[in-house]
């Protein structure tokens, strides 16, 4: 059996997966507990908006993540301003009974690009009313340390448009959030759409990797997450045991210059 990853935590709550998923677009409710347990997950997100559609006394949907026995994290996904995500989170954390919130302001109908100026507005005034707050935001460093300046200890850069699946679009971006970011837990969220992505965005040192709609529209879902779970799993141990850095050339694994060549 493969070694486990390093335990890690969020806002200090403990965790052993480094996969988060996402709880929307599955075929059936079955399909998503078989995932969720596939996967190994101990966070899902739910979205709020789509919770109260159904009903505020219909808490079926909500019932099955929760007996999964993971972390709820709502999310104020369809926002388009600060005010309507704070009262939103306010609204989950009266619902759901947890200070947690991902925390998503829309800027561009077309990219759905988070609006940086409403995010931090919201995530500033939500910190001051005592959440945790896990901000969907780009992958620009000055925008990402203003969030931790007002109090985020979480940041959530996008790989890529959501539900794009085109993977890691700017590898320099995320790989400078890195390395100038030490410390800071860092998930990337959105874009990914086949293992091989996510399994790139660990061996950059990002500590976990939330989607959903690769693994909720897959033609067989269960089996997709579990393939998510191993490259994460994968991409994340290449990263603590020190992957290759790549050379402009050709460097011998056997190296047989200056000195005896011993067979054994």
């Amino acid at each position: 059996m493969a070694p486990a990853t390093t335990p890690w935590s969020l806002y200090g709550t403990p965790l052993n997966s480094r996969f988060l998923l996402g709880s929307a677009g599955y075929p059936s409710p079955q399909v998503l507990r078989d995932a969720i347990a596939t996967a190994g997950a101990q966070v899902v997100t739910v979205g709020l908006k789509r919770s109260l559609a159904a009903g505020a006394g219909d808490n079926g949907f909500v019932d099955i993540v929760c007996g999964s026995g993971v972390h709820l994290l709502p999310n104020t996904a369809g926002c388009r301003s600060a005010r309507e995500a704070i009262v939103l989170a306010q609204m989950a954390r009266e619902l759901f009974g947890t200070r947690w919130v991902k925390l998503e302001v829309t800027g561009d109908e077309h990219t759905l690009q988070p609006e940086p100026w409403e995010l931090l507005d919201a995530a500033t005034q939500l910190v001051r009313d005592g959440f945790q707050v896990f901000p969907y935001c780009t992958d620009d460093l000055v925008a990402c340390r203003r969030l931790l300046d007002a109090g985020c200890e979480v940041l959530m850069p996008w790989g890529a448009p959501i539900g794009s699946g085109q993977g890691l679009l700017n590898p320099y971006a995320l790989r400078t959030l890195r390395e100038r970011l030490p410390g800071v837990p860092l998930i990337v969220d959105a874009g990914i759409g086949a293992p091989h992505h996510a399994a790139r965005a660990m061996e950059l040192g990002f500590d976990g990797v939330l989607l959903n709609s690769a693994v909720a529209q897959a033609r067989e879902p269960v089996r997709m997450a579990a393939a998510f779970a191993l490259a994460i799993t994968a991409g994340r141990l290449g990263y603590e045991a020190g992957v290759m850095a790549p050379q402009d050339m050709a460097v011998p694994s056997t190296p047989v210059a200056n000195g005896p060549l011993l067979i054994g």
